[in-house]
């Protein structure tokens, strides 16, 4: 009984020192360098509107931010969409962009796939496709980052940069910073775009999670167009710095 007993406490501990060593990334599937196993055989997907508000700068508008997902730890498809509808005048879809990506370091996923651009209103609205490529994924210190590049016949290539980052006020209650800045190495008219930095925008959103998957959140906006993007502002009666306040949702499934 003695032995028996002996056995099943070493088997036990050999059990424990095992699932321990998998737990910490050492064991026979993990990658080197790495703090948790990478399951590459289980599909999951998530749907996630970061920014579902109601702005109101020099006019009103309704805007989405949105993305979803499914694949593995390793390899995804995303879907990713953004645009604005502003009340009593025309909208556009910022982009609507189909990736595939691949995980290529901790907390980082290299994107590439096809994007989509379309505006609408008095003057007919115009249709644009791109090639997209670039990076999402989480910067030290917690900001989450999605930085892309795009290739489009008239507007040439463009760089998009998005950062936000959440700062916990208790458990339910977050400040949330962020950033959207546009950059394009040429000049299109057509397109409201200038060479060089053509907008910039700072956000600050108090957001209180009713649950983890429904926040309502109120916040203030700040907004300057640059160059050729801010005479296409002014062309249209706007102005090209523009500040106010926002209200609106965050869920996720």
């Amino acid at each position: 009984m003695g032995k028996q007993t002996s056995m099943g406490m070493l088997m036990a501990a050999a059990l424990l020192l095992a699932g321990a060593a998998q737990a910490a990334g050492v064991g026979p599937r993990h990658q080197p360098g790495w703090p948790l196993p990478v399951n590459e055989r289980v599909a999951y997907g998530k749907l996630f509107a970061d920014r579902l508000e109601r702005v109101d700068l020099d006019e009103a508008a309704w805007v989405w931010d949105a993305q979803g997902w499914y694949g593995t730890d390793r390899t995804r498809v995303w879907v990713e969409t953004e645009g604005e509808q502003a009340l009593g005048r025309g909208g556009e879809l910022e982009r609507l962009d189909v990736q595939w990506s691949r995980l290529v370091a901790p907390y980082w996923d290299l994107q590439l796939g096809v994007g989509y651009r379309r505006s609408w209103g008095a003057d007919g609205g115009r249709r644009h496709w791109s090639l997209v490529g670039g990076l999402q994924g989480l910067a030290p210190y917690w900001f989450e980052v999605d930085a892309k590049l795009r290739i489009e016949e008239e507007a040439g290539l463009g760089f998009d940069l998005e950062a936000e980052h959440d700062l916990r006020l208790t458990q339910r209650l977050y400040l949330q910073p962020r950033l959207e800045t546009r950059l394009a190495a040429r000049a299109a008219p057509g397109l409201g775009q200038g060479a060089g930095l053509n907008h910039l925008q700072l956000g600050l959103r108090l957001r209180y999670e009713l649950r983890r998957e429904f926040a309502p959140y109120l916040g203030w906006v700040w907004r300057r167009a640059y160059g050729g993007a801010g005479s296409a502002l002014r062309a249209e009666g706007l102005a090209a710095e523009a500040s106010g306040w926002v209200a609106g949702l965050r869920v996720w499934y």
